[in-house]
């Protein structure tokens, strides 16, 4: 039997899509399960790994399913203890994975909590001007089994490094969607991908560790809403009015203020938990007394947490971030209201942690040596 010229990643099936694969080959259901312990318990990184199942079973998944779409091409450590990890995938495509770590005082870097940021697209659709991810816009949308290797990848990763990793199912402690890509404009890949990490079979990750972003599309925001799984929901704000939100989110023209905070309402209700507003402040654009006290205004309308993000330069645009000073004022306007809010501390500018960045520099590097040059840099990995 010939293999697909595309074979579809197993980490992309549930637990009753891939037994019925199963049984539709006349294999008995309970192979599964045995099959998904070997991918998120064991960490099975090659077929014939999986022991316990016959040598024509193992022939089938390997002719069926691809077990590895994506390849570790770069790993680049910040001195602050971020990751950032470009993978590459089987049609060349780069992505981005970073792994933020926050060390807990006196128990050692092992120790640390981390959070992962993964990527749902190749590129992005949604042109915000602030942006790197979307500024050669959007090649296409990640399977869900593309979606969940990065967390495999991850773990890996995890695993070789810390003593603790090994003995958790998932080594890690938070999960953000807010890499590359609008979240919400691949929508079905998404929810197949968090449910296979939220169940038991999969990484048995919690939902409400689980925080998506997005830039403001108010029908998934709804749907998402109606879903069972309570996943947390950040909103890519970065302007507390329409004149200046839609100065750098063109997506404020199609889902406005008007439509798009009844929907973050509906789904904080629905859910009975606090929202995020992301706010990534910009010199002389949205860093003014004006939209501090609106921005307070509609954090304290929807009880929502503010995560003030101060602009991580990108080459090529022309934005700046403002001085401290003026994000300490910032902060303080909202802090006076008694609202929820932070300012984060950057992470990553040494390795180009912000969404995009590297990736673009690697295809520019890429161009710039031959349009048909080597898939990977000398000495990354590569596929099995």
């Amino acid at each position: 039997m010939k293999s697909a010229p595309n074979p579809p990643a197993i980490h992309g099936e549930t637990l009753a899509s891939l037994t019925t694969r199963l049984q539709e080959h006349g294999q008995p259901a309970f192979r599964a399960r045995q099959i998904l312990d070997w991918l998120y318990k064991k960490r099975a990184a090659a077929w014939d790994d999986m022991t316990n199942l016959p040598r024509d079973l193992r022939a089938w998944l390997a002719d069926t399913f691809d077990l590895v779409p994506s390849a570790l091409i770069l790993d680049r450590q910040s001195t602050d203890a971020t990751d950032k990890l470009l993978l590459e995938l089987r049609d060349r495509s780069l992505i981005e994975t970073v792994i933020i770590r926050a060390p807990q005082v006196g128990v050692g870097m092992e120790h640390s909590r981390k959070t992962i940021c993964i990527s749902t697209q190749v590129g992005c659709a949604m042109g915000c001007k602030f942006c790197a991810s979307g500024l050669a816009g959007l090649k296409r949308n990640l399977s869900a089994g593309e979606i969940v290797h990065q967390l495999i990848q991850v773990c890996r990763q995890e695993d070789a490094r810390t003593p603790r990793a090994r003995a958790e199912l998932a080594s890690f402690d938070n999960l953000v969607v807010m890499g590359m890509g609008e979240p919400l404009h691949n929508y079905d890949a998404l929810i197949c991908a968090l449910t296979i990490l939220n169940a038991g079979w999969g990484l048995g990750f919690g939902a409400r560790r689980i925080t998506l972003s997005t830039s403001g599309l108010v029908p998934q925001i709804r749907r998402l809403a109606d879903e069972p799984l309570g996943f947390r929901l950040a909103i890519s704000l970065h302007g507390a009015t329409d004149e200046v939100r839609e100065q750098i989110m063109p997506v404020n023209q199609r889902w406005p203020l008007a439509e798009l905070l009844p929907a973050v309402k509906y789904f904080s209700e629905k859910h009975g938990r606090m929202i995020t507003l992301e706010f990534i402040l910009i010199a002389g654009l949205n860093d003014t007394s004006d939209q501090a006290g609106r921005l307070r205004d509609l954090a304290r309308d929807l009880h929502a947490h503010v995560n003030l993000i101060p602009y991580n330069t990108v080459e090529g645009l022309p934005w700046q971030r403002p001085p401290l000073s003026r994000q300490q004022r910032f902060l303080q306007v909202l802090h006076d209201a008694g609202v929820s809010a932070t300012l984060r501390r950057e992470k990553g500018q040494d390795i180009a942690a912000a969404c995009g960045q590297l990736r673009l520099k690697t295809e520019k590097e890429r161009a710039a040596r031959s349009p048909d040059g080597p898939a990977t840099d000398a000495g990354a990995a590569v596929f099995a």
